[in-house]
């Protein structure tokens, strides 16, 4: 989901033709990393997991019974290579659900650092909501200036320059576009 196109940068930047598209491309990506992360989707959190051959068990903090069903299907990232990608649910438990793998043998409870992610289908394309994308697109040339003009409009408290712009006060900048759109588990402050 890309929340800021190139031409949309480009514009908004005025740089025409003086860069090439995959640098303003990276530059909306980053955006959309700081930014998406940031938005309500249906997404859980894997604690840990254990595996016998040919399952493997991700494990929550939170009771999961009523959130996830058997036959399912979930796109699970950053649990493991053999949970990677869209996979069926074989059998959920209070705090744990459990997913064909590959696994060619067992392994105990381990925990994930950092957590694992378990998506359901999303019913909110962000893409469309008009406050998100002014907020990348803000966040997007947040991240230009700051590699272009290092020194350019931050001021410290005492209203001296400040060469650091990727601040805290980043989000904190676009906060009230998105407000109606922030997951209450992101990060607060």
């Amino acid at each position: 989901m890309a929340l800021t196109t190139v031409a949309e940068l480009r514009s908004t930047l005025g740089v025409g033709t003086l860069y090439p598209d995959a640098t303003l491309q990276e530059v909306a990506d980053a955006a959309d990393a700081v930014l998406i992360p940031m938005l309500w989707a249906p997404k859980w959190f894997s604690v840990a997991h254990s595996n016998v051959v040919g399952t493997g068990t991700l494990y929550f903090n939170e009771d999961v019974r009523d959130t996830f069903y058997v036959g399912q299907s979930v796109t699970i990232a950053n649990s493991g290579n053999l949970y990677a990608g869209t996979k069926t649910i074989t059998a959920v438990g209070e705090y744990s659900i459990s997913v064909t793998t590959t696994h060619s043998s067992a392994q105990s409870y381990h925990p994930i650092f950092p957590y694992g992610t378990v998506s359901t289908t999303t019913y909110t394309d962000w893409t469309t909501d008009t406050a998100v994308q002014n907020a990348a697109l803000m966040i997007a040339v947040e991240i230009w200036q700051a590699r272009t003009a290092t020194l350019s409009g931050s001021n410290a408290i005492d209203f001296q320059p400040s060469p650091y712009r990727m601040s805290a006060q980043l989000l904190a900048k676009v906060r009230g576009l998105i407000a109606h759109a922030l997951d209450p588990r992101s990060m607060v402050g």
